[in-house]
């Protein structure tokens, strides 16, 4: 016997959160739509309740009239989860394997870290192409959707816990111990250029030789991933580089012009 009470409520819930992705879609263009809708739906309910909004309108009507709650919103939203040489033994096989031919084909290499959060993984990189002798022939864009996680990116500074697995030379080099937190190196600050985009709907740069976007795809359904795999592809030069995360196989690599190079690398072939 159907509980029709229940079924009511589940409607009503269903339709409140469908209004809130539209509201936040024509507000933002964030389309949540995109996202997984079990795991963004319950992140939200979740911060949605911490600040004791009965419904998910009541909840858009606060983000957009507070900035704290919206910068919330955005970080809650994004998944803001980044570590310094995540997955070491991958940074090694970029390191030894493909950038030093990359280098070598490349008068100045164009290297895009995206969904870079908090900016661990573009100074990761940074510190493996001075380490190679090419940070000052190299360009290094990091973009993110939060502007929040982006100014924290552009100050550099870092507990000890996010040094962890930092190889020892390259925390003595790269880091300054600063009022209890971790510094990174200036040089390494001014080598990398952060910049706000939207992955699902900005345009993307061309002919870049490496992409870095590692342990975020997880979160968007399988066609926001296609499409984004697409984009990904024209914005390599022919032989560039995806780099992902360590859960983010891509199957069948062929139909977005990739081969794949390695595990969790990808090169465009066409």
């Amino acid at each position: 016997m159907k509980d029709w009470g229940t079924e009511q409520k589940a409607s009503s819930e269903d339709e409140d959160f469908a209004r809130f992705v539209a509201n936040v879609r024509r507000a933002t263009s964030i389309d949540l739509s995109h996202y997984k809708e079990t795991q963004m739906r319950r992140r939200l309910t979740t911060l949605r309740l911490k600040h004791g909004y009965a419904d998910f309108g009541a909840y858009f009507a606060a983000i957009m009239d507070n900035p704290r709650l919206r910068n919330e919103f955005l970080d809650r939203m994004t998944i803001n989860v980044s570590e310094f040489w995540r997955n070491p033994n991958r940074w090694r096989v970029l390191m030894e394997q493909f950038l030093p031919s990359m280098i070598q084909a490349s008068p100045r290499l164009a290297v895009w870290s995206a969904a870079c959060s908090t900016g661990e993984e573009p100074y990761t990189l940074a510190m493996i192409l001075d380490s190679m002798g090419a940070l000052s022939n190299a360009s290094i864009l990091a973009t993110d959707l939060d502007e929040g996680v982006l100014a924290k990116a552009k100050l550099g500074l870092y507990p000890e816990r996010s040094l962890r697995d930092v190889p020892k030379p390259f925390a003595d080099k790269y880091f300054r111990a600063e009022n209890g937190a971790y510094e990174v190196d200036e040089r390494l600050r001014r080598a990398i250029r952060f910049q706000k985009q939207n992955l699902l709907l900005d345009t993307f740069g061309e002919r870049y030789d490496l992409i870095v976007c590692r342990n975020v795809m997880i979160y968007f359904t399988e066609e926001a991933k296609q499409h984004l795999y697409h984009k990904f592809s024209r914005a390599l030069k022919p032989g560039g580089l995806l780099f992902v995360g360590s859960t983010e196989q891509i199957f069948s690599p062929a139909q977005y012009g990739f081969e794949a190079a390695d595990t969790f690398f990808y090169r465009r072939t066409v």
